[in-house]
């Protein structure tokens, strides 16, 4: 009977479904998070002969493609949807719109990518993440500037001396990917680049195809709580009908062992 190993792997996959949804709606606050979706694809299938009326030697093939063993999660893919835009009011908070990542330097001097806005300055006056990850290129915030401005092309200026008069101190870049729902998260807001991927493109913000800055705006998460409530209590139901499929399974063992006695 192959009934309790098909509903182990339903119960296996809805686990992962469950799971999917749990950190989506932990990371509902998270700034700039995007939201993942499991996906599913059904196992291979088994040719029956001899039942249903047909002869163990007549060819099956054209009725169907025959029981299926089960699913298994195939992919969870990152949903790269446009988050709500919370106003702060904080120069240092910067949000894109529209497409492309933020490029920092990691620890090991790496480049990773990120939409996480909410930047500072570092003890030196680099402009780093949140946690302390300098952005790229290079931007050094001069000690005595009294005003920073970021325009939605990238341009940082700062004003400082007693003059009052602007000094541009950097630009930002922007960098885009041919298939973005193939970068790997790596945690605190982070993607790395892959195969899937592709190369990253830099270019400044607001380019075609590419995302503008707004200043004093940070990009909240693209979850809704709605849905990932809606799909929890469906992906619940399915580990349920799978659990019965098991019990079921396992008392039509019994009852055929019943019977041998």
């Amino acid at each position: 009977m192959r009934a309790l190993s098909i509903a182990a792997t339903g119960m296996s996959a809805q686990q992962t479904n469950v799971e999917v949804i749990a950190n989506n709606i932990a990371n509902v606050n998270t700034t700039g998070f995007k939201r993942k979706r499991a996906e599913f694809g059904d196992l291979l299938y088994q040719k029956i002969a001899g039942e249903a009326g047909h002869s163990q030697t007549e060819d099956v093939s054209s009725n169907g493609p025959g029981v299926g063993l089960g699913v298994r999660t195939i992919a969870i893919r990152n949903l790269n949807l446009q988050g709500a835009f919370a106003q702060t009011g904080n120069t240092l908070d910067l949000a894109l719109n529209g497409r492309g990542f933020l490029q920092v330097a990691g620890a090991n001097g790496e480049v990773l990518f990120t939409r996480a806005g909410a930047l500072s300055k570092s003890a030196s006056g680099q402009l780093s993440t949140a946690d302390g990850l300098a952005i790229q290129p290079l931007i050094v915030i001069p000690p005595n500037a009294a005003d920073l401005a970021v325009s939605a092309t990238g341009q940082v200026t700062v004003t400082s001396g007693a003059s009052g008069a602007p000094q541009v101190v950097g630009q930002l870049t922007v960098a885009t990917f041919s298939n973005e729902a193939g970068l790997e998260d790596v945690g605190g807001n982070l993607y790395r680049q892959t195969a899937a991927s592709g190369s990253p493109v830099a270019a400044n913000p607001g380019d075609p195809g590419v995302a503008s800055i707004q200043q004093g705006f940070l990009e909240s998460s693209n979850v809704d709580p709605v849905k990932e409530i809606t799909e929890l209590i469906a992906a619940q139901r399915a580990y349920e009908m799978n659990s019965k499929v098991i019990q079921a399974a396992d008392e039509m063992y019994g009852t055929i062992s019943k019977g041998l006695r």
